[in-house]
């Protein structure tokens, strides 16, 4: 496969506005977490909404692209910028990841890309944890996966994701916001309307689970620190 990485950004945040910008040990947030993309080997782009973003980056010497600030997510933002930067279809898959996520391993890009190579059934590659704390499986803001995974298997197919409390004693499984699309894959989701268990649950990813895509999700040792509010940004600062 061919892949390129792509982080969507945009300034609007309502907890923490002007997010991507945010100093982190002398650099921007999002110009962060494009040099750990780099580090994945992968070509990076950033799928900007603003062009205090794009500035940003070009900055540095790297690749962003404007899309329109507008546009409802980041899947929608990241199709915008394939269709710019790629309108001969060159990459034939996309790894999103995320801007808030300033010191994410950068095998976290490969891991999603290995998954679609591996699994010919795959149409959207994305990550899952352990659950960090007991408290996670109680709390609204932590997304649950629900996986057919075999034991001793680091992969599993997506059968649902939830905000939901989910009974039982088994592992509960921690989403990660990182995805791997095969691009028609990102062109039919970004096509389709929002689903009913995607607006119930506010979670994108089961508009695919009702389109009838097919998730897989790879296991990882440890959720990669995301920042979404002041509070997250102090505890990165301290890792610069």
């Amino acid at each position: 496969m061919n892949p390129l990485v792509l982080i969507p950004a945009r300034m609007a945040a309502t907890r923490l506005p002007n997010k991507p910008l945010a100093d982190i040990g002398g650099k921007p947030m999002i110009v962060r977490a494009y040099e750990g993309a780099l580090a994945s080997g992968l070509p990076v782009a950033v799928a900007a909404g603003d062009q205090a973003i794009v500035d940003a980056i070009t900055g540095i010497g790297g690749t962003a692209v404007l899309t329109d600030p507008g546009l409802p997510s980041g899947s929608d933002r990241i199709r915008a910028a394939l269709e710019a930067l790629d309108p001969d279809g060159e990459y034939d898959a996309v790894i999103n990841l995320q801007g808030d996520m300033p010191f994410a391993d950068p095998g976290l890009a490969t891991a999603c890309a290995a998954l679609l190579h591996g699994e010919p059934s795959c149409d959207i590659a994305t990550l899952v944890a352990l659950e960090a704390d007991p408290s996670d499986r109680t709390n609204v803001d932590v997304v649950k996966a629900v996986l057919a995974i075999e034991e001793g298997h680091r992969h599993g197919r997506a059968l649902y994701f939830t905000r939901s409390t989910l009974y039982g004693d088994a592992p509960v499984w921690r989403h990660i916001g990182i995805y791997g699309y095969r691009r028609e894959a990102l062109m039919r989701f970004c096509a389709a309307p929002p689903s009913p268990l995607e607006q119930r649950e506010k979670l994108e990813q089961l508009r695919a689970l009702e389109m009838g895509l097919s998730i897989w999700a790879a296991v990882i040792a440890e959720a990669p620190l995301s920042v979404d509010n002041p509070a997250d940004l102090e505890a990165v600062r301290r890792l610069a």
